[in-house]
């Protein structure tokens, strides 16, 4: 596991009911590293927040992360 990823779980997983069923897949694609968060689907609602506040508030951290080649972009994947 990447630093990204790690900081990713420590913020998430206290916010949902189902910790359990977090996983999050990577993507490299020739602009971005994208972190794919799989969630419960009850906790879809949790972590995106009020007007979309909390995820907007977890995308500031992670993407104030530096990195070296690509930028990081974080998706919440909706069955």
């Amino acid at each position: 596991m990447d630093m990204i990823e790690n900081l990713i779980i420590t913020i998430v997983k206290p916010l949902i009911s189902q910790p359990d069923k977090l996983t999050i897949k990577i993507e490299d694609t020739p602009e971005f590293l994208e972190y794919h968060l799989d969630l419960d689907k009850s906790d879809i609602g949790r972590v995106i927040g009020r007007k979309g506040r909390t995820i907007s508030a977890i995308r500031t951290i992670v993407y104030s992360v530096p990195t070296t080649d690509k930028k990081v972009r974080l998706v919440i994947d909706e069955k």
